[in-house]
């Protein structure tokens, strides 16, 4: 080429970034690099969504090896191939969740959580960037799921479909573009350190002194491509938080690197010196490096806390006419299901009975329950409303799925974090900081040597790491969750463990909480009842999921049932059925309409009438559940104690007997009354509800905590924060005592990190280390705040009883 010429010019595609090579495709004054590109910006430009380019430059993924077959989705038009896609679907919307792989960045999540303003059938879509998923929900009269795929595919982010691994469950990868940077880093970080091995040994001269200038001018050349590709996540993170008028961690980085790029430069060209170019590449090798631990770190610890493999679902399997009572993970494609009044449909399934009233507030937040008639397909999520009805499973149950409607955002209280906003205070005033310091020390060591100052000024720079101190409040309480869920006690997320570091208070529901329905005594008094009467109960009390109505359950339990006519339970009052013209009502005194009086009140008194003739009575003398003194003893010193339960008060004194006087009894509580109660406790107090999950869901809700008692049936409430298996109820103070101790962990974890930062900074100052040394201290900060909060949870946990030796 003759060097006369003028260069050509370079031009890059607006959209990807990639050369356009002899293609002149223009739009408002943008070069794209084909047809597809300019595409996708006219999509997101008519659609005034342009601030996707904003947030990155380059956001997108070249369309120009995209194939363009307008048939290429045209299978999608199958409706039992597309239902495969399903998460849900009702008259109205579908729920769909897609794996996209090429979700990498700020402008992606931005841009597909804001498709609604592409497609108007879109109205609500997320993001999970760690698995690169995207969840969407459509209205599907508007949008077809092939024309949602296209869609997809069109703005650049096509799904990867592929059938066969529907069901199976993926740990998250790493980002191959960030491989891709830290392998430039470390070929050109080889090389430069070869080409410096006769500055190493400068004085035993290896080498003769003309070479050195040469080799000096190579490492240049290799420090290009560090620095202008290795390096570019970094540009792009520290522009973009100056653009929000902040400063982040990244930008003491870019300034070290650019401080070290230049003076190096100004050092091999103005004096024939060699420069730092070799540490400059060791700086960014190893800063990606730790990039990469970090998110491999997050990525497992994101996996290890997918605690839904032992989440506590169980369901009623039909065997040979028989109940059996399995985990959800035993369940298979073919089983025959009993799901019963405000019970978990667990997988998607046939209805086999000849209707169900099918509730999905669970899955839309709606709560008008859907009619559903025999062979129709009813999806996972939805709740049971009236009778007990038979199903048959047509999909494998997905627990994580399960867990994934535990957290709709429809029953999040809005609660946030406690200890984020002082990590991320501390982070901002530490970068503050770490600047002042740079430029302080720079300052100090200009006067007497200007390479020492450089030097200085980068290893400031890189050694600070903030990153630690925002690393120690995720890791602690994801930990925590971890030993809280090997333990049975199963949080929904972290902010609950904050929560429950804090409590003050602690609000028990007494029937199926305090209580064990498998250790009550049952008696009936009154009139006996006929073969026929006693099938009535056996099918009134069978569709109910109460403590007391399976305590009847169990006493019937060799007696079959009889077809309803229809049977309506009001909660927290009993059970009315008619069964051939004949209207029977099982539950209070009070609902049934009972007079006759009841001789023996200690326990609770279910009756029975048939059109408003008075038959009996059930005396249910309740038996505490095991531990339940040992749990109040432990409690009652550093809590305020109460307990709520809509029976009558007979019981009181018995329950002082055996739980002592230092309880606040409530009794005769309606759902109603329940929440009330605790709405004005938390008025001066930090609640914590323990319920079981039926008559108690506005007080779960309510309270600052709310569990749920689970006693191997499917009680899984949304409005609980936690569920804990009934057989760990005795170790409610140890779950207490270990938040508590998670958040102090977090603290001593804050001060490792600043110990950590003083020394290193003291250290560079003074111009000790290296930016290379620092660079490989900076990872290792995040290391030992990993290894600290991981190793101390774990022993706490331990010395707690929340952990066998063989789990550390």
């Amino acid at each position: 080429m003759d060097p006369r010429l003028p260069a050509q010019e370079i031009i890059t595609c607006f959209h990807c970034g990639e050369e356009c090579e002899g293609v002149q495709i223009v739009v408002d004054e943008q070069n794209f690099c084909c047809q597809g590109c300019k595409l996708v910006y006219e999509v997101l430009s008519e659609n005034e969504l342009c601030t996707y380019y904003d947030i990155a430059n380059h956001p997108g993924e070249s369309q120009r090896r995209n194939k363009r077959h307008s048939n290429r989705f045209d299978y999608l038009e199958d409706e039992e191939t597309a239902n495969r896609l399903l998460d849900f679907q009702s008259e109205t919307e579908s729920h769909l969740t897609f794996y996209i792989p090429l979700i990498h960045c700020a402008s992606c999540i931005w841009l597909l959580e804001n498709l609604h303003q592409i497609h108007s059938g879109v109205f609500h879509s997320r993001v999970d960037f760690i698995k690169k998923k995207v969840q969407v929900k459509i209205l599907h009269d508007k949008i077809s799921i092939k024309e949602l795929v296209i869609l997809l595919s069109t703005i650049g982010y096509e799904p990867k479909i592929n059938f066969s691994d529907l069901d199976k469950k993926q740990s998250p990868g790493l980002d191959k573009r960030l491989i891709q940077r830290l392998a430039v880093a470390g070929f050109c970080f080889g090389n430069m350190m070869l080409f410096s091995i006769p500055e190493y040994f400068s004085e035993a001269e290896l080498i003769d002194s003309s070479f050195r200038g040469l080799f000096s001018y190579l490492n240049v050349i290799l420090a290009f491509p560090v620095v202008f590709y290795s390096a570019s996540d970094y540009y792009r993170s520290a522009w973009n938080s100056l653009k929000q008028k902040q400063i982040n961690m990244d930008v003491p980085i870019v300034l070290g690197i650019i401080a070290l790029f230049v003076y190096s430069l100004w050092e091999i060209f103005a004096f024939q010196r060699s420069g730092y170019m070799d540490s400059l590449g060791g700086l960014l090798f190893f800063l990606l490096l730790g990039k990469i631990y970090q998110q491999k770190t997050f990525s497992t610890l994101e996996f290890d806390r997918d605690y839904k493999s032992y989440f506590p679902i169980a369901v009623t399997k039909i065997v040979k006419n028989q109940e059996d009572v399995i985990p959800l993970s035993k369940l298979q494609v073919g089983d025959v299901i009993l799901v019963r009044d405000e019970e978990l449909i667990p997988a998607d399934s046939l209805l086999l009975s000849g209707q169900a009233n099918i509730d999905y507030s669970f899955v839309t937040g709606e709560e008008v329950p859907a009619p559903r008639q025999k062979g129709e397909l009813i999806y996972a999520g939805g709740r049971q409303k009236g009778d007990a009805i038979l199903l048959t499973v047509q999909k494998s149950p997905s627990q994580g799925y399960l867990t994934d409607l535990w957290n709709n955002e429809t029953f999040e209280k809005g609660k946030g974090r406690l200890l984020e906003p002082l990590s991320t205070r501390i982070s901002a005033a530490f970068t503050w900081s770490v600047l002042v310091i740079a430029v302080a020390g720079f300052a100090y060591w200009a006067v007497t040597d200007l390479s020492i100052a450089i030097k200085v000024f980068a290893s400031v720079l890189i050694v600070a790491c903030p990153c630690a101190l925002a690393m120690s409040t995720p890791f602690t309480l994801g930990n925590t969750l971890r030993i809280f869920g090997k333990s049975r006690f199963y949080l929904k997320n972290s902010n609950v463990v904050e929560r429950l570091a804090l409590i003050d208070a602690v609000v028990f529901d007494k029937t199926g909480t305090l209580t064990d329905p498998a250790n009550a005594k049952i008696t009936y008094i009154g009139e006996e009842l006929s073969h026929e009467t006693q099938a009535i109960l056996k099918s009134m009390v069978g569709r109910s999921t109460h403590p007391l109505s399976n305590r009847i359950n169990h006493w019937l339990v060799n007696q079959s049932g009889v077809s309803l006519d229809q049977v309506k339970e009001i909660k927290g009052a009993g059970i009315h059925a008619f069964y051939k013209n004949q209207e029977f009502r099982l539950g209070s005194a009070e609902f049934t309409g009972y007079k006759n009086s009841i001789k023996n009140q200690n326990g609770n008194i279910v009756c029975l009438t048939v059109e408003g003739q008075e038959l009996g009575y059930f005396l249910i003398e309740s038996g505490l559940r095991e531990k339940a003194s040992e749990v109040v003893e432990q409690l009652k010193e550093d809590y305020d104690l109460h307990v709520l339960s809509g029976d009558f008060s007979h019981e009181q004194k018995y329950l002082e007997e055996k739980l002592g006087s230092s309880i606040k009894f409530n009794f005769k509580q309606s759902p109603v009354d329940k929440l009330t109660y605790l709405k004005g406790l938390n008025a001066t107090h930090h609640t914590l509800m323990i319920g079981d999950g039926l008559n108690d869901a506005g007080a779960l809700q309510e309270s600052e905590v709310g569990v749920a008692i689970s006693d191997r049936v499917s009680h899984f409430s949304p409005a609980s924060d936690a569920i804990m298996d009934s057989e760990v109820f005795g170790m409610i103070p140890n779950f207490l005592g270990f938040a508590k101790s998670s958040r102090l962990i977090i603290k001593a974890s804050f001060i490792l990190s600043l110990l950590y930062n003083l020394l290193g900074l003291g250290l560079a100052v003074q111009g000790l280390l290296s930016p290379v040394i620092c660079a490989i201290l900076m990872p290792l900060s995040s290391i030992s705040v990993v290894v600290f909060t991981t190793l101390t949870t774990n022993f706490v946990a331990w010395k707690k009883g929340l952990l066998t030796s063989k789990l550390l």
